[in-house]
């Protein structure tokens, strides 16, 4: 058997696995409604992660999510008054999420192989799915053809990519034994009990894929929000809890030390346009801090 369908049948049995009976299934809908409700910090950490999209809900556009398991990240633009459909190569989750009214609408579907025609949908959404592919630019150009507007990646972002010290390092260790550096950078290849190896977004990288097929435009957005604890998971995301001012206190440091370039940031959105947005959207994104790259045409093709 390959190992991309390997991969591809470990993470469609992954929420069987890990959620077994029916109950279990029913208490991961139960522990997210009270994550919304009581506005914890597991709800803020994801809520950070959604609102990247915000410049693109202006107008009710159609959608889809990419790797949504539960259908969560549906939920949100369902509940802004999108048109949505959630996709995931497991089925365990979309239809009880429908049953509970997080969403109307979801297909199981391969992220390498969409079964959708081309330009079906304004918007493509892939949250924190991406790294899990297996063979991940495969994905990304599915979602671009099915894309009528834009593809919304949000990942992991790549840290050598942002950090020339780091890069110097590796490539002064690589010059003698290659395997040297791995014994001190443990994840510079990672890879997770699934079967995958775990991607991670650079700038260049789009920048490449992007204007290497002819498309016009990406734009970049970068913010810190790896701060997950499962102890403090359901506190509330305010001041009444210890835990989310220890969180507030390092993300001020990670922002200071991310604005001058001394780290890069842990989070990084990456949206690649199949055109150019409107004026309302590129100011929305330059509002929301948005880098934004526009590409030089071809000018050996018509």
């Amino acid at each position: 058997m390959s190992t991309e369908k390997q991969s591809h049948e470990a993470h469609s049995g992954w929420y069987e696995v890990q959620y077994a009976t029916r109950e279990a299934q029913e208490k991961a809908i139960a522990d997210w409604k009270y994550d919304q409700e009581n506005k914890t910090i597991n709800n803020w950490i994801h809520r950070r992660l959604l609102a990247l999209a915000d410049p693109f809900v202006l107008a009710k556009k159609s959608w889809l999510t990419v790797g949504d398991g539960y259908g969560f990240d549906a939920n949100h633009f369902y509940k802004k008054g999108q048109d949505v459909t959630a996709t995931d190569i497991s089925d365990t989750f979309l239809p009880l999420s429908k049953e509970h009214g997080l969403i109307e609408k979801y297909a199981v579907e391969n992220a390498e192989k969409l079964t959708f025609a081309d330009n079906t949908f304004d918007y493509i959404f892939c949250k924190e799915a991406y790294h899990h592919f297996p063979r991940p630019y495969m994905a990304v150009y599915e979602m671009i053809r099915v894309a009528k507007e834009a593809v919304i990646l949000v990942e992991p972002h790549d840290p050598i990519a942002r950090m020339p010290l780091l890069l110097a390092f590796r490539n002064i260790f690589d010059r003698w034994n290659t395997g040297l550096l791995q014994k001190y950078w443990k994840n510079r290849y990672s890879f997770e009990e699934v079967g995958n190896y775990v991607f991670k977004l650079s700038e260049r990288e789009m920048d490449k894929l992007a204007n290497g097929i002819g498309l016009p435009m990406v734009a970049f957005k970068g913010i810190n929000n790896n701060y997950y604890n499962a102890a403090a998971a359901q506190e509330k995301a305010d001041n009444s809890s210890a835990a989310f001012k220890k969180i507030k206190r390092k993300l001020a440091v990670h922002d200071f030390l991310t604005k001058f370039s001394l780290m890069p940031s842990q989070v990084l959105c990456a949206v690649i346009f199949k055109k150019m947005p409107s004026d309302q959207v590129l100011e929305a994104m330059k509002k929301e801090g948005f880098q934004i790259h526009v590409f030089p045409k071809n000018p050996y093709l018509k």
